[in-house]
């Protein structure tokens, strides 16, 4: 399955530039190829959370318009990063993916919320995993500091997910983090991660290097550290996850009995 990365130059509050650019690669990938297009998170704001109550998207109505017009029209799955929403007088940062038939599949909120920038100040938490199929292939989901939960991660893999998509704003700072989670996780849960992350131009620091990585742990493709937007179209072969679980049976030998609340 040919994989659309979309590394996007997310404007800080420019809601229509954002839609504008979004729309415009996920045209550029369905001309090279794409089968399914992956966008970064909070691709609508930017994390312009002071501004969400003018913001952000009601109910998620635009941006779900927007996913399954273009998704029907040019017959690509696409995981739509994650937007900032307000339901029911909460604000939340959500992700939509939609089939080619221009179906939501699944609705994700995110669920780790990150102390550290007071995320839980501005945002409801999401309750519930986020899991789908793409044209036979199990999948997941997780939006930016997810990836530091390993049980979250373990999860999914266990309800059968065999390929993790990513959408994050991971910044410059902690970008060694950034790469070795993602490649930990991939190894650990013998799936393929895509990891889409923003770029942005000064104050915000945000560098990119978004990553592909296999279910052996192997970088596929990153993204470059650059202050432009990024396409790539990455042929991903998901039939190397069975190959792997077989060649080392790490979820044969698990022992779930001895692992607490991980076990639950």
């Amino acid at each position: 399955m040919k994989v659309g990365c979309i590394q996007l130059r997310v404007g800080f509050g420019k809601v229509e530039e954002n839609y504008e650019r979004a729309e415009r690669y996920i045209r550029a990938a369905a001309e090279q190829g794409a089968e399914v297009i992956v966008l970064p998170e909070l691709w609508n704001t930017g994390f312009a959370l002071e501004k969400f109550e003018e913001l952000a998207d009601e109910e998620g109505l635009r941006t779900k318009a927007f996913l399954t017009g273009l998704a029907k029209e040019l017959g690509v799955h696409i995981v739509g990063g994650s937007v900032s929403t307000k339901q029911e007088g909460k604000f939340y940062n959500t992700m939509y993916v939609v089939n080619k038939e221009g179906e939501i599949v699944s609705e994700y909120s995110k669920v780790h919320l990150f102390t550290l920038v007071n995320e839980g100040d501005y945002l409801e938490a999401g309750e519930r995993m986020c899991l789908f199929d793409l044209d036979g292939v199990p999948a997941g989901a997780n939006i930016c500091y997810d990836i530091r939960f390993p049980e979250w991660f373990r999860a999914h893999a266990l309800d059968g997910a065999k390929v993790m998509f990513v959408p994050a704003q991971w910044p410059t700072p902690r970008i060694d983090h950034w790469k070795i989670l993602l490649q930990a996780r991939a190894i650990e849960n013998q799936c393929f991660v895509v990891a889409i992350n923003r770029i942005a131009r000064n104050p915000e620091n945000f560098n990119g290097q978004s990553m592909i990585i296999g279910p052996w742990g192997e970088i596929l493709w990153t993204g470059g550290e650059t202050e432009d937007d990024e396409l790539a179209v990455i042929d991903v072969d998901y039939s190397q996850v069975d190959e792997i679980r077989k060649k080392i049976p790490v979820y044969e030998d698990r022992r779930p009995e001895l692992y607490g609340r991980v076990a639950e």
